[in-house]
């Protein structure tokens, strides 16, 4: 996707086809986006734009593509039809969601998103010759953005495990929101059969987290499975005492448990022929908030390109609905697809005692601000700074972005949700002397 220029060199401006006395101008993808070709088809006596699409989801591009559609019907005067293709692959996940549009502006359909659909649609001539578009179908209503950001998750996970061929996905559910929020898109993506969780306690795991992670899994219908962790800290602590002996715990013994739940996980993929699915957000791989080959194991990361914020957001919207085709618990049921107190509770690792998110970071509606102005707006240090947030902190959080690039060059691939992912639209090298912001 967008690399076509490795491969191809552009051929010329097509001119129109006809088809039953109609001449179809047909511009491919991008080719809407500029009106050089549409003005140059309507030149050469087309009477209708036919768009073939293979348009990534990227949040809030559904707006964006129906302003590019008008302005190329306003520039030639021509009614579009605009065909978006449907399902994931790798990073991409297609939403579909076409549309058409007459030459006097009116939407005469479009289909619903993350949906394979048929629509039809009638051309008729109006007595000076002009092709006017109807259909018999509604249009169909445009998604809420908590429930787009869900359903392409979903479509983008199904088309990874079935398209590769995986029998079904196996994860680490810690009794927090990520992991519940990941194995709910598992479930409808794949069913709650090829969905298997694993509860992997240690000494500071608290009865809480032991209990949501019973009851998320209870409300998904998924097997879960308690593995402790805690003869493996206790091994590691032997093997390196007699070079660690005299040295203060720390964060090695904090990642030594993200580790060794990581290779449960994947000791178990080996053993099962399940994906392990990695469930750390992008506030998190921002800024390096998680453990290589701990956490972040896996083969798919599906909450990759989601801010902490958006995970809220996201899990309260599926408490109260269920995205089309969904094979999890369906919408109105009785039973919230996660406990409220999942939600609600302070995120936390639980890698020491009484231990926080916030601890390390700041909260997670500042952090994820500063982020996107950061990555998203590509503002700079100083719009960030004038936008209310504190000098310093805006420091901290652009060189914790900037150091933690050596963890995301390892993680796993990622659905893309936002305008500048990790690794696809936004490429920063590792080694780079210059600090700044």
């Amino acid at each position: 996707m967008f690399d076509e220029k490795r491969v191809f060199i552009p051929g010329p401006i097509p001119g129109p086809i006809l088809f039953r006395g109609v001449k179809l101008g047909v511009p491919i993808c991008e080719d809407m986006w500029t009106p050089d070709v549409s003005e140059a088809l309507a030149e050469m006596g087309a009477e209708i734009l036919l768009v073939p699409n293979g348009s990534p989801f990227e949040d809030g591009k559904t707006a964006e593509r129906r302003a590019l559609a008008r302005a190329r019907i306003q520039e030639t005067g021509l009614p579009l039809v605009y065909v978006n293709q449907v399902g994931g692959q790798d990073e991409m996940v297609f939403d579909g969601a076409s549309f058409a549009v007459g030459s006097d502006d009116r939407t005469v359909l479009t289909l619903p998103a993350f949906q394979s659909a048929l629509g039809i649609i009638t051309v008729e001539r109006d007595a000076e010759g002009k092709l006017i578009l109807a259909s018999p179908q509604k249009p169909a209503p445009d998604l809420s953005r908590d429930e787009a950001l869900y359903s392409a998750m979903v479509v983008a996970l199904r088309d990874y495990i079935d398209k590769n061929r995986f029998p079904g996905v196996i994860l680490g559910l810690s009794g927090g929101i990520d992991s519940a929020l990941a194995a709910a898109i598992a479930v409808d993506a794949l069913g709650p059969d090829r969905v298997t969780g694993v509860m992997m306690p240690s000494p500071y795991t608290s009865q809480e987290s032991l209990d949501d992670a019973a009851g998320v899994a209870q409300r998904l219908g998924i097997a879960l499975h308690t593995v402790s962790i805690e003869p493996a800290m206790a091994a590691f602590g032997q093997m390196l005492a007699p070079l660690t002996e005299g040295r203060a715990a720390d964060i090695t013994e904090e990642n030594i448990q993200s580790r060794a739940r990581g290779v449960t996980l994947m000791a178990l993929s080996n053993k099962l022929g399940a994906m392990v699915l990695s469930t750390g957000n992008k506030s998190e791989m921002a800024v390096g908030y998680a453990t290589l080959y701990g956490d972040m194991c896996g083969g798919y990361a599906i909450l990759k390109d989601l801010y902490k914020t958006d995970v809220f957001a996201v899990c309260r919207w599926r408490n109260r609905q269920a995205p089309a085709g969904a094979l999890g618990p369906v919408s109105g049921s009785d039973t919230l697809v996660m406990p409220e107190r999942v939600i609600t509770k302070p995120p936390t690792a639980e890698l020491k005692p009484n231990q926080t998110d916030q601890d390390t970071l700041p909260p997670y509606d500042v952090l994820d601000a500063i982020l996107a102005g950061i990555i998203e707006g590509q503002n700079s240090h100083a719009e960030i700074v004038a936008a209310g947030y504190p000098e310093a902190l805006v420091t901290r959080v652009w060189t914790m972005l900037d150091r933690a690039e050596y963890k995301r060059r390892q993680s796993a691939p990622g659905v893309k949700l936002t305008r500048r992912s990790f690794g696809r639209e936004r490429r920063y090298p590792i080694t780079n002397g210059y600090r700044g912001g």
